[in-house]
Order: structure tokens, then C-alpha cells, then sequence
């Protein structure tokens, strides 16, 4: 298999315009880079999450604990649209 030529890739865009319409292209990019915007934010906080759970203190066994709070993550700046509240799991034991 040989590298792609730029009759090809004209080729291949061509049949992706006729399968898929030129309509529907805009939207289905649009969409593609706010889940890649997404994928990204959540990844940041991941990582975020893991710098800072560092073991600094160890736990209380304390009976009066209180819930986490909730906390959101957020999409990339002016994408308001896809901000949601995150789950996070209330098991405590280690895995």
C-alpha cells in the first residue's frame, strides 16, 4: 500500500461530500470538535485530580464525615452548552 496522492484524497472527499451531503458536514465537524473540546476538559481534570490527591493527609475515620461536594466540570471557554455535573462514586475502599 502506497502513500495517498492528492487525486486520491480529492477522490475520497468527493465520495464523503456525496455520501454524507454538504449540509450535514458543517454539523458533524461542529460536533466532532466539541467532543474533542469535552475529551480534553475531562482529561485536564483528571489529571488535575490526581496532582491533587496526592496522600498530604491521611484519612479521618471519623464517624461525622460529610459528603464531597459536587462538582462540575467544565467544557472549553464560550462552549456553556455541554457543562454538567459530575457523579463521583461514594465507594471509599481501595482498589
Amino acid at each position: 500500500m502506497g502513500r495517498l496522492g492528492p487525486t486520491e484524497i480529492i477522490l475520497i472527499l468527493v465520495v464523503i461530500i456525496l455520501l454524507f451531503g454538504a449540509k450535514k458536514l458543517p454539523d458533524m465537524a461542529r460536533s466532532l470538535g466539541k467532543s474533542a473540546r469535552i475529551l480534553k476538559s475531562e482529561a485536564k481534570a483528571m489529571k488535575d485530580e490526581d496532582k491533587s490527591a496526592a496522600p498530604a493527609d491521611p484519612p479521618n475515620n471519623t464517624g461525622d464525615q460529610q459528603p464531597p461536594a459536587q462538582r462540575t466540570i467544565q467544557a472549553a471557554p464560550g462552549d456553556v452548552t455541554s457543562s454538567r455535573p459530575v457523579n463521583e462514586p461514594t465507594d471509599t475502599t481501595k482498589r
